[in-house]
């Protein structure tokens, strides 16, 4: 008997895309899954929206709003999958995307390899996703895809892995104190917890880019710039853990580096700490600069107006964007309704 695929899906406020998330996981060619819908307090149509698929194949439960990670609690208590498929409410998955990795059983991978695969970015057209490969699209061990994702400030988005029961039950429950990164936390744990990753670039997922709402975004937020520090910790000790070596030192400092703007200058008691924890590492950060596009408003008005309009810029560029491609998108709804009516007036004459 083939193994049992737990499809996850935890959902907030997500009535404009559940539907097409669900159809997306009961459109899997792998022919043994179960998929579980989490409404984690939606206060919009998404809980009605989702029980409409609810099924033998589909389960769907509801409770009081706690947050991403302990939705992901929720339904991992629930599944009774060898496998986990981790999908967001908004996001896509290739037909053929667990199948595609599940071969890779037959061909040597134990079920301590951790399965990746490629993914896409788009917003409103699934045809204009684009694909972009890093340093992590290949097979790699725990430690160097730590190195590669820390150093050069990478990430693989969460449909990506399917992970084993027996890695799932090792890596432990989502971090529900964390309201960003948790994602990046949680997969590090897993990582540590498998024999490396095993990239697979036929299967494919769809990372829908929404707007700077999303729970992501950390903007000027203190709370998120706190639990963005703590999820930082806990990647460093975690790679520390399995090697202390100069050159995980360095990449350490770098990625600290990295992420100082972050917390610069509204949180210098952040950036005290993080300071600190690069001198335990044998280095020193220094005082974050800004792109030529913001440095000039820094000089002339300080650091205050320049992150705010580092922030404010790029939020209204993409919400442009954003605006530009859901009016294209309904056009081309438009065109495909006109073409199935005219092909359906074709045959009935």
């Amino acid at each position: 008997m083939k193994p049992l695929v737990s499809i996850l899906i935890p959902a907030f406020n997500a009535q404009e895309w559940i539907a097409d998330t669900i159809k997306s996981a009961m459109d899997q060619t792998w022919p043994r899954k179960e998929i579980i819908v989490v409404d984690d307090g939606s206060r919009d149509r998404t809980l009605p929206i989702a029980c409409q698929f609810a099924s033998k194949e589909v389960s769907v439960v509801t409770q009081a709003n706690q947050g991403p990670s302990a939705a992901r609690n929720r339904a991992l208590s629930i599944c009774q999958g060898d496998y986990v498929q981790w999908l967001d409410a908004d996001d896509l998955m290739a037909p053929d995307k667990i199948a595609r990795q599940m071969e890779a059983l037959d061909h040597g991978a134990g079920k301590r390899m951790l399965l990746s695969s490629a993914w896409g970015w788009f917003m409103y057209r699934l045809y204009r996703a684009k694909f972009v490969p890093t340093a992590l699209w290949c097979d790699l061990s725990p430690v160097e895809w730590l190195l590669r994702k820390m150093g050069q400030n990478l990430q693989m988005q969460t449909a990506t892995w399917l992970v084993s029961r027996e890695q799932t039950e090792a890596a432990g429950p989502w971090n529900t104190q964390l309201s960003v990164n948790n994602d990046g936390e949680y997969f590090c744990r897993v990582l540590l917890a498998s024999d490396g990753t095993r990239f697979i670039p036929e299967a494919k997922v769809f990372y829908r880019m929404s707007d700077f709402r999303r729970v992501s975004h950390i903007g000027r937020s203190k709370r998120k710039m706190e639990d963005l520090f703590l999820a930082m910790q806990l990647h460093i000790s975690y790679l520390r853990s399995v090697e202390d070596t100069e050159r995980v030192r360095a990449v350490c400092i770098k990625y600290l580096q990295d992420w100082l703007h972050t917390f610069y200058p509204e949180r210098l008691d952040i950036v005290r700490q993080a300071e600190q924890l690069a001198a335990t590492l044998g280095g020193r950060l220094e005082v974050p600069r800004l792109s030529w596009k913001y440095a000039w408003i820094q000089k002339s008005f300080g650091w205050p107006l320049a992150k705010r309009a580092r922030i404010l810029m790029p939020r209204f560029r993409w919400s442009v964007i954003r605006s530009w491609d859901k009016a294209l998108s309904r056009f081309d709804n438009r065109d495909l309704r006109a073409n199935a009516e005219s092909a359906f007036s074709m045959r009935m004459s």
